[in-house]
C-alpha cells in the first residue's frame, strides 16, 4: 500500500498539507503528517528518515515549509523515496520570496518543488502510480474526464 508523509517546518503549515492530504485521500492514498523542522529538531528529523529508509512500501515524502526551506533539501539528501517540496505562501511576495529557498539545492539533493497544493498531490500520485495500477487506471480516468471537458 502506498503511503505518503507530510514533513512541516511549523504546526502553521498543517492546514495547507491538509489540502494535499484531501486529494490523496480521493484516491486512497494514505498519508501523515509530521511537524519536524530541519533547523530547530534537526536530531528528530534524521530519526524520521532513518524510519521512512526502512519502509518497502512505496512512499513519497512531501514537505510543506514556508520561508527558509532546509527541510526539503535535508530530507531528499538523506532519504531513499522521492521528496516533493510544496511551499505554502499567502500571497505573491510571500512566493516569490519562499519559493527560491526550495528551488536552488546542492548537487546530490534531487528534491522536487511545485508550486500548489493540487499539483503537488497529483504529482505525489502519478509518482506512486509507477507501481500501482489500480491508482495508474484512476489517474488516467481523471486526466480523461479533464480531456473531455476541453
Amino acid at each position: 500500500m502506498p503511503t505518503v508523509t507530510f514533513l512541516l517546518g511549523s504546526k502553521v503549515d498543517t492546514d495547507f498539507a491538509k489540502k494535499i492530504a484531501a486529494i490523496l485521500d480521493e484516491y486512497q492514498v494514505s498519508s501523515e503528517i509530521i511537524v519536524a523542522s530541519a533547523h530547530k529538531v534537526p536530531e528528530k528529523v534524521v530519526q524520521i528518515i532513518e524510519r521512512l529508509n526502512a519502509q518497502t512500501e512505496p512512499t513519497v515524502v512531501v514537505t510543506c515549509v514556508g520561508m527558509s526551506n532546509g527541510l526539503g533539501g535535508v530530507v531528499a539528501g538523506s532519504c531513499v523515496h522521492p521528496v516533493v517540496n510544496c511551499p505554502p505562501h499567502a500571497d505573491l511576495q510571500e512566493y516569490m520570496i519562499d519559493i527560491h529557498s526550495s528551488l536552488r539545492m546542492p548537487s546530490d539533493v534531487p528534491v522536487m518543488t511545485v508550486a500548489g497544493y493540487k499539483n503537488a498531490a497529483l504529482a505525489t500520485l502519478r509518482i506512486l502510480a509507477e507501481s500501482d495500477k489500480a491508482l495508474q487506471k484512476k489517474l488516467i480516468e481523471r486526466i480523461q474526464k479533464i480531456k473531455a471537458e476541453y
